[in-house]
């Protein structure tokens, strides 16, 4: 989950809004630069972290008593065979895009955890047999896996309140065409993109969160009850060229 602290407590985002927002993200992508099997590929940004649901997970929570953030996670071996069997159970594609993700996420770590090693060995494996298997090349797979990932990172940024103030730029990420795009604030107060990547030249982005005035919780149960009695809220952007 995504964790900001807020004047009013704990704002929660779930892994799974957040996937879903980047999968609003890559829908307005240029018709002419989307990558193959498009209806996959969305599904995959979509469901890029979808092996865990906050109110069925049982490490939620600081030494500290407050909510975990997904920035403090490491490599998770059951986390990653979960996200692994979902994906594979869906199709070998949208496999082959969460494992590179994953590879994406832990290689940083290969050299302090035995566990990741051997993992991103067995991931390296199965990308090529899955490239191998659906006749896709190197180059179309970089290109699909740079949209999940830039898709991803702007996602991130939203949910995080990273958008800078008083028209100053932030880099989202590198996209699939090889491109450093640009988010910043327009003065009427909509967002843009530069260059800009979609096919429209406007539209709207929503997520749903969670804020929680609690600030220290006795146990993960005490969380898990406040986060499913929670009001939510739905944050709007728009977005115009």
């Amino acid at each position: 989950m995504i964790v900001n602290y807020t004047e009013q407590g704990w704002e929660i985002i779930t892994q799974r809004a957040h996937g879903l927002l980047s999968a609003q993200i890559a829908m307005h992508w240029r018709k002419k630069d989307r990558p193959g099997r498009w209806t996959e590929t969305l599904i995959a940004i979509a469901d890029h972290d979808d092996a865990q649901t906050e109110l069925e997970a049982d490490d939620l929570l600081t030494p500290q008593g407050g909510p975990v953030d997904f920035s403090m996670k490491k490599f998770e071996p059951e986390h990653c065979q979960r996200l692994h069997d979902f994906s594979v159970s869906k199709s070998r594609y949208i496999a082959l895009l969460t494992s590179i993700h994953m590879v994406f996420l832990h290689k940083g770590e290969a050299g302090s955890n035995p566990l990741v090693k051997p993992f991103l060995l067995e991931q390296e494996r199965l990308q090529k047999n899955w490239m191998q298997e659906l006749g896709i090349t190197s180059k179309e797979t970089d290109k699909a896996y740079g949209l999940l990932e830039w898709c991803d990172a702007f996602s991130l940024l939203l949910a995080q309140h990273e958008v800078q103030p008083e028209n100053r730029t932030i880099e989202v990420s590198q996209g699939p065409d090889n491109k450093q795009y640009k988010l910043l604030r327009n003065p009427n107060g909509s967002l843009t993109i530069k260059p800009w990547p979609f096919e429209d030249d406007s539209f709207s982005l929503t997520l749903e969160s969670r804020t929680l005035p609690t600030l220290q919780f006795k146990n993960c149960a005490q969380f898990k009850k406040e986060l499913a009695e929670a009001d939510v809220t739905e944050k709007v952007w728009k977005l115009e060229k």
